[in-house]
């Protein structure tokens, strides 16, 4: 972190505003299963009121989990729910927007049904990845696509953030901010998860030298020396906390100040040993440990 030496006096950081992913919160769920196995087995009401109550400002919500809070509470229900707890909205995932034929139809009513839920809800952004078995998609196609998709969400009053992953044809910044820079929508931007960044060899010197803005949201956990599996079985079942493995967050953190992030965090812990304990105990466990990595940066100094 860069100090001004003009000053002698430091300057606390504001508290990092922390989001409770859907993940974090779902409980005992099957990632990438049928929508009934992805579908939380937790009321909607009941994450809102443990969210608010641990301290997070938002929470999400995955599309598969998306009807069944809808067909019990309703979407104004719902909203007011959220509004009642002064908590903000995600919704994920979006794929396949940069295919072709059925692929694409498919996720065009998968998009349809979030920017609806988005604009009924007040969501602050619907999630999006890359392709996912790592085609190669031309770079102008892809800012075509990821153009219309923010144009369509501005229209809803939502943003879209894309989340680079190692496996996929997204898997580098260069890439990532070419697709950004792009298409050119001031709604879209990056969504850096340190998961991926570790995982995939991103030097956290490259994230500190992004643009200021392009970099929309941020996501924390942490992970083994050792990956466990294919990177997929890894990311699906084998997350830590933050400080509880390898990852170097304090660096992440400190790479995204200098970058000029000022964004909210979400924590993203999804573990097939943490399915297995109360939702509400992972979310506490998952807020406590993020906020002792902020409590490991150096204070910064105000310019003189």
């Amino acid at each position: 972190m860069v100090e001004n030496v003009q000053s002698s006096a430091t300057t606390a950081r504001p508290s990092p505003r922390f989001v409770a992913t859907y993940w974090t919160l779902a409980g005992a769920v099957t990632p990438l299963g049928s929508p009934d196995q992805e579908a939380s087995p937790h009321d909607f009401a009941e994450r809102v009121e443990v969210a608010a109550a641990l301290g997070y400002a938002g929470l999400g919500l995955m599309r598969s989990d998306l009807g069944r809070a809808r067909e019990r509470h309703g979407y104004a229900a719902m909203r007011r729910l959220l509004e009642a707890q002064g908590l903000s909205l995600e919704l994920e995932f979006l794929v396949d927007w940069m295919a072709e034929g059925e692929a694409l139809a498919a996720a065009e009513l998968a998009f349809e049904e979030l920017l609806r839920a988005a604009q009924e809800l007040g969501a602050r952004q619907i999630k999006v990845g890359p392709d996912m078995q790592g085609k190669a998609w031309p770079l102008p196609h892809m800012c075509e696509r990821f153009a219309g998709l923010c144009r369509r969400a501005a229209v809803a009053g939502t943003g879209i953030v894309l989340e680079p992953m190692p496996w996929s044809n997204i898997a580098d910044l260069t890439t990532a901010r070419a697709l950004i820079e792009g298409a050119g929508e001031r709604n879209g931007g990056l969504l850096l998860d340190i998961w991926h960044m570790a995982r995939g060899g991103v030097d956290y010197a490259d994230i500190a030298a992004l643009p200021r803005g392009i970099v929309h949201h941020v996501e924390l956990d942490d992970g083994a020396a050792e990956v466990r599996g294919s990177l997929l079985e890894d990311t699906l079942d084998h997350r830590l906390f933050c400080g509880e493995g390898v990852f170097d967050v304090p660096a992440f953190l400190a790479a995204l100040a200098a970058q000029g992030y000022d964004g909210p965090y979400g924590i993203e812990i999804i573990s097939a040993a943490q399915r297995r304990r109360p939702f509400a105990d992972v979310a506490r466990d998952a807020i406590e440990t993020a906020r002792a990595q902020f409590a490991r940066l150096t204070p910064t100094r105000p310019t003189a």
